[in-house]
């Protein structure tokens, strides 16, 4: 990843289920210091109040510059602003399809264009499935042209536990992309090196739970669950 200097990134909203995608990547580039430049659809104001019972002003509130959809003219528009790229979440079948085209209408849709001719990278949360041919055809020729389809499935791996790890994980993968490491990402075989539970825990303290339901004992378990633990905490004070 080039560095780029102030440190942005494009995020566009369109009007597709799953606006938390968005307002997650905001929270997430504010901890990390990144520069949000934020264009969003009025579909997704739309959805925005639909799903989260929040105002548009609430983009202003979140992101560090937000431009109307129809400024084609803004710094966002021309290929000698630089930035790392551009994250589209959610992103609806329309806003792809009419990426893919190069016939761009719209602010979120030139920026996009914009990012693919400067040979920057574009992450694309698709939302919407199934899909029919017509969209895998598109995926496939926005992949050519070298964006990043990345549709927000659960990492069920990272045992979520609630609706925000999901959406947490699925960013923190989406920003991975970018050179961005986010610390809410669970990572595959680094969690005791970080000092977090392990994903065996998940296990055994499922074995554990279902003992005590029946009543019956599970010393094995119990002592493997402790030294796991003690490993962990371990790991986190070298930390």
């Amino acid at each position: 990843m080039t560095d780029v200097t102030p440190d942005r990134l494009v995020v566009g909203i369109s009007g597709a289920s799953g606006v938390i995608y968005a307002m997650r990547a905001l929270e997430a580039l504010r901890q990390l210091g990144v520069e949000s430049h934020v264009v969003a659809s009025k579909a997704a104001e739309m959805t925005l109040s639909y799903e989260l019972g929040e105002k548009p002003s609430v983009l202003r509130e979140r992101s560090d510059y937000l431009y109307k959809q129809a400024d084609v003219g803004a710094s966002i528009a021309s290929g000698s602003f630089k930035t790392r790229g551009m994250l589209i979440a959610p992103c609806s079948v329309r806003t792809m399809s009419e990426i893919a085209t190069g016939v761009t209408s719209s602010l979120l849709t030139r920026a996009a264009d914009v990012v693919l001719k400067e040979r920057r990278l574009l992450v694309l949360m698709v939302r919407e499935t199934p899909f029919h041919l017509g969209h895998l055809r598109t995926m496939t020729q926005l992949t050519e042209m070298g964006a990043v389809i990345l549709p927000p499935l659960p990492a069920f791996y990272a045992h979520p536990k609630s609706v925000d790890d999901i959406v947490n994980q699925s960013v923190g993968r989406a920003l991975d992309l970018f050179g961005l490491d986010w610390d809410d990402t669970r990572r595959w075989g680094e969690d005791l090196e970080q000092g977090r539970p392990m994903e065996i825990d998940a296990l055994l303290t499922v074995v554990q739970e279902m003992g005590a339901m029946t009543s019956i004992a599970t010393p094995i378990i119990d002592f493997v669950l402790g030294l796991v633990i003690q490993r962990a905490q371990q790991a986190a004070c070298r930390d």
